[in-house]
């Protein structure tokens, strides 16, 4: 028989203050960098306008955090060290519309759990300031200038299990110093400092917000972002986003703010990497400083004590606000250097207009190919802008480069075009638009297309249907092992079709059954637009060159392909110039 069974329950009891205590700091203090966190949001919440914070060994020996801010009057001294005394909210109101950083009134009281607490304060009233021993409750005068200065030392001294969960050193002080860039990105007009073992390892003076955040992000994202701005008034979002040029590796680069609190949520996370989908594909992370300001009743900050998690009471629209945002500052359909007189920011073009018949039939492969590229460029029939009508943005093609480059020449300079990159670009957003026809523009092949198929790809096949018919393609299994195809896209009749097939078929299958054409949809497009776009190698004729060229300028996102690499680049004038010393 189970002696655990026969055994008596403990009988129900109230937990030690300092127990409960030290509950709470389990989840607040994870490491050096959760206390770091609260200090500093507390010493903001005071109104400081210079923080500075000083380690030893990681953060584990010693977190001196001092601040310029109002300070805490003698008389409050002690309450600030007790578990759930505040001065930030006082009814159930003030919680629903939390507008501090700080407001549940138990990190000093859970930190000074698992360490050892001083605290040293002055108002501006005081003639000197006083400490307060956290172990000893016991108020003394002290030196100190008008703020206050929190000592805490030997983190997790009274709990040894915990400290041993701790990293190195330089580990615990690298999330310290993120900790504090991430507050610092939110908070520009404060000074903040960071200093380990004597040596300053941040130095943040007060500056403008562009200035701020373009310095604590990763070198080159100032010149590789765009700049973020969408107001509908209880609403809003500013700040910058990466370009696809800009992703790292890791996710390290992604700051996101709701009312000033750096946040990790995710359903902001799904927002942003739906609005990415477009332009970066794979395991790349994009780069990004967002600032949500949103209705302080609309949103739940007391999710968890640790105060990184927010809960939107209404999430859907919040959601599409955020996604469409970003969406809109990846979006601009090509981009101009600035020249004097002219804005910074970037442009956004009317669609140009398309070609007319001449240039049409001009638009094969060579003089015996049947089916010209006009599938792939086609518009209205209209006549092409000349320079006295005014020059089109990427200008005028006047040759191509190692069967790879377009060589352009427009007002500013030379234009180079990665040709293979742009039209992928023009097709995907191409395909995009016409899956949601009743019947996608299909090209009947003049001889169908016989392909040998493993077992895997012949179940795919059979599997996959009517997503594949949904996609253009007439393709069924002519016997075992043989896929036969007679029908593809009309505008990837041109392209790499047995790779395409190929391709489509290993995509369908790592997706899984029924989930093709709603969780994945666009890299699927994408993927056929890949190997439907023109290839490197195919000798273009100037008037196919120009025809790209007009359909970059009508196309969204036509600087980046779908994988993230840039289309095209411009050499100004004084480009040239400096690269043949002319002037010098």
């Amino acid at each position: 028989m189970n002696s655990l069974a026969l055994a008596r329950p403990a009988p129900i009891r109230v937990l030690a203050d300092t127990l409960v205590s030290q509950i709470a700091a389990g989840e607040v203090v994870e490491r050096p960098a959760s206390v770091v966190k609260e200090l500093v949001e507390n010493a903001l919440d005071a109104g400081a306008r210079r923080i500075d914070v000083r380690l030893l060994g990681g953060g584990v020996r010693s977190i001196h955090v001092a601040d310029d801010g109002r300070g805490i009057a003698r008389e409050e001294l002690s309450l600030a060290l007790q578990r759930h005394a505040t001065s930030k909210i006082a009814s159930l109101e003030d919680l629903e519309q939390v507008a501090t950083m700080g407001f549940r009134g138990e990190a000093l009281a859970a930190i000074a759990s698992v360490s050892r607490v001083a605290i040293v304060s002055r108002t501006a009233g005081d003639e000197h300031a006083w400490r307060i021993e956290a172990s000893t409750g016991e108020i003394l005068p002290s030196p100190g200038e008008t703020g206050t200065r929190i000592e805490v030392e030997e983190l997790f001294h009274a709990t040894p299990a915990r400290r041993k969960f701790l990293r190195t050193e330089a580990t615990e002080l690298g999330h310290c110093l993120a900790t504090l860039e991430r507050v610092a990105a939110a908070h520009p007009g404060v000074s903040f400092s960071l200093w380990h073992e004597g040596r300053r390892v941040l130095d943040a003076p007060a500056a403008a917000p562009a200035q701020r955040a373009f310095a604590l992000l990763p070198e080159g994202f100032a010149a590789a972002s765009r700049p973020v701005l969408a107001d509908a008034g209880s609403i809003a979002l500013e700040g910058w986003v990466g370009l696809p040029t800009a992703a790292r590796a890791r996710a390290d680069a992604q700051y996101f703010y709701v009312n000033g609190r750096f946040v990790r949520d995710k359903l902001l996370s799904h927002a942003l990497r739906a609005a990415y989908a477009d332009v970066l594909h794979g395991g790349a992370q994009p780069c990004y400083c967002l600032f949500l300001r949103i209705d302080a009743r609309a949103v739940d900050v007391n999710v968890h004590p640790a105060k990184a998690e927010v809960r939107f009471r209404d999430p859907q629209p919040v959601h599409r606000f955020v996604q469409h945002a970003v969406e809109r500052a990846l979006a601009p359909a090509a981009t101009l250097p600035a020249t004097a007189g002219e804005a910074s920011s970037p442009a956004r073009f009317a669609p140009a207009s398309g070609m007319g018949p001449a240039l049409q039939r001009g638009l094969g492969f060579g003089a015996d190919d049947p089916a010209p590229m006009s599938s792939l460029f086609a518009g209205e029939p209209r006549t092409i802008p000349s320079e006295e009508d005014g020059a089109p943005p990427l200008g005028h093609a006047l040759a191509q480069l190692a069967g790879i480059y377009i060589l352009a020449r427009n007002r500013h300079g030379l234009v180079i075009v990665d040709m293979h990159a742009a039209h992928e670009r023009v097709l995907y957003e191409r395909l995009k638009d016409s899956l949601g026809e009743v019947a996608p523009a299909r090209q009947m092949l003049l001889v169908p297309l016989v392909l040998a198929i493993d077992p895997l790809e012949e179940a795919t096949l059979a599997e996959h249907a009517p997503e594949i018919a949904a996609l253009g393609l007439d393709a069924h299994l002519a016997g075992p092992g043989q896929l036969v195809l007679r029908a593809v896209p009309e505008m990837l009749s041109r392209g790499d079709v047995p790779a395409l097939v190929r391709a489509l078929l290993a995509e369908l299958r790592d997706v899984g059954a029924g989930r093709a054409l709603s969780e994945r949809r666009n890299e699927i497009l994408g993927t056929m637009a890949c190997h439907g776009a023109v290839r490197a190698n195919r000798i273009l004729t100037l008037a196919e060159m120009d025809a790209l060229l007009r359909q970059m300028e009508a196309t969204e996102r036509a600087d980046q392909c779908n994988h993230g690499r840039p289309t095209w680049v411009q050499l100004t004038q004084a480009d040239l110039d400096r690269l043949f010393l002319r002037g010098q």
